[in-house]
């Protein structure tokens, strides 16, 4: 719970640059992907690996347009553990174009029962995942 706290303010911190202007509208040819080979917006893949790089990651295929977290605890909350699955809605760089869901387990008399996640929560992860997009953008139009 602590865990999961320390991730909520560390991606708030990251979500005071919002993500408005840079995702423009859907006929703007410079917010295509970044390469069509992987099937999904090259910025926003790069982003989700990015912003979940301290989590394991179980899958991750672009023919799949997801990336799928294995499941994630700490040393200070070894009773429970989350599972992020993100999934590319579009090849544009957009704002809608990622949807983030995100699984959470206590372990209670030795097994593992889903509880509910704040619904800030995945919201916060996309938020996150854009940001780090728009710089990703704003560096490569350098």
């Amino acid at each position: 719970m602590i865990r999961l706290a320390r991730i909520a303010m560390t991606m708030t911190l990251g979500f005071m640059l919002t993500a408005c202007g840079i995702f423009g509208s859907d006929d703007d040819p410079e917010l295509g992907p970044i390469t069509t080979a992987i099937g999904v917006n090259g910025y926003l893949w790069t982003a989700t690996l990015d912003t979940l790089a301290f989590m394991p990651i179980d899958n991750a295929y672009p023919s799949s347009a997801a990336i799928i977290t294995d499941w994630y605890s700490t040393a200070d909350a070894p009773d429970e553990r989350v599972k992020v699955a993100v999934y590319f809605r579009s090849e544009q760089l957009r704002s809608d174009g990622v949807k983030v869901n995100v699984v959470r387990q206590e372990r209670k008399d030795g097994a593992w029962l889903t509880v509910p996640v704040q619904a800030a929560t995945a919201l916060q992860i996309e938020e996150a995942i854009l940001s780090r997009a728009r710089v990703l953008k704003i560096a490569a139009d350098s």
